[in-house]
């Protein structure tokens, strides 16, 4: 028996038969073509600093002079994720992604292009070449410097050219039974990785704590801020509000504006609340290293990504603290 393929642009030759009574089949195959995309906004671009300035524009209009009771802090938080949203989906740009899709391709090397399939000269041919040519010599520099002030040293420039491996992946399994279905694939990665979900906990222990004398807490300063922010990476993935740091440190470098997030942060420990938007998150699933399958559940890990204003008021709460328990330490 001989299966053959066909395409419908290619008519099918002749058939050969092996052996006599063998039954033959075609079987068509279609190419098929899948398109990915996202909104995003280039790096350095136009829409960067207009993205930027309109966020910090609006901000600096908001009201967070007397923020009295959990209602008001709920709106002015809300409005500070309008804003973002808002700024994004004026300014991103819908990205298609493919085989041919390269990381150091700008603008400029999209505009000397159509010039060149407009006119067809070579004087603009030889024009996108040389863009071409200056854009990639530049990304790559860039690049290198990268790598040449991390601590991992330049051997991480050999992933550039070695071959990525890809781990056997099989349908993941869960009960016995394999996850066909996004509907069972989430139940069977929701059952893992929030096993805690509704675990009942006694909250009587900590009348058991001894009481310990307490120390006044302080507003915060713009300085514990701009050192906080100082430490953070701009090559970090955002969270659902799509701020990144590279965003975020422009935004606190303007006063007004580092003065109405201190205000929002005074608040919410004035009022003891923290606002539901800072507890929206993204969850990605990646694999861990070195399986021998990946068919079950616990041989992938969640990555929670969090707003990144959030990210900034939990790392200046969490110096302030390291820094008042080593002082009480020292000090007894």
């Amino acid at each position: 028996m001989v299966i053959r393929t066909w395409s419908p642009f290619h008519p099918p030759q002749q058939s050969i038969v092996l052996w006599p009574h063998s039954p033959f089949y075609q079987y068509p195959i279609f190419e098929e073509v899948i398109h990915t995309s996202k909104f995003s906004i280039p790096p350095k671009s136009d829409q960067e600093t207009a993205f930027i300035e309109e966020i910090i524009s609006n901000f600096k209009n908001l009201d967070i002079s007397d923020i009295g009771d959990i209602e008001k802090l709920e709106r002015i938080v809300n409005q500070f994720g309008a804003i973002i949203n808002q700024a994004w989906t004026k300014n991103a740009k819908k990205l298609r992604f493919s085989k041919h899709s390269k990381q150091w391709w700008t603008d400029k090397c999209s505009h000397s292009l159509n010039n060149y399939r407009m006119t067809r000269s070579l004087d603009n041919w030889k024009n996108f070449k040389k863009v071409v040519k200056n854009i990639k010599r530049t990304f790559f520099d860039m690049k290198i410097q990268e790598v040449a002030n991390k601590s991992c040293g330049p051997w991480k420039l050999m992933n550039w050219i070695s071959k990525c491996k890809l781990p056997a992946i099989k349908a993941i399994k869960y009960d016995g039974h394999p996850c066909l279905s996004l509907e069972s694939l989430w139940d069977a990665l929701h059952s893992i990785f929030n096993t805690t979900l509704n675990r009942q906990v006694d909250l009587n222990i900590l009348s058991d704590i001894d009481r310990k004398p307490t120390s006044q807490w302080y507003p915060f300063s713009k300085e514990e801020f701009k050192q906080a922010i100082s430490k953070c990476n701009d090559s970090s993935v955002p969270g659902p509000d799509k701020l990144t740091w590279h965003y975020l440190k422009s935004i606190v470098n303007q006063d007004d504006c580092l003065v109405n997030i201190i205000n929002i942060t005074n608040s919410c420990f004035n009022l003891g609340h923290w606002p539901n938007y800072f507890k929206y998150s993204s969850t990605i699933i990646i694999p861990k290293p070195n399986k021998m399958l990946y068919n079950q559940p616990k041989a992938f890990r969640p990555i929670v990504l969090l707003n990144t204003l959030e990210k900034l008021i939990k790392k200046v709460i969490a110096e302030r603290l390291q820094f008042t328990v080593a002082s009480s330490i020292w000090t007894n």
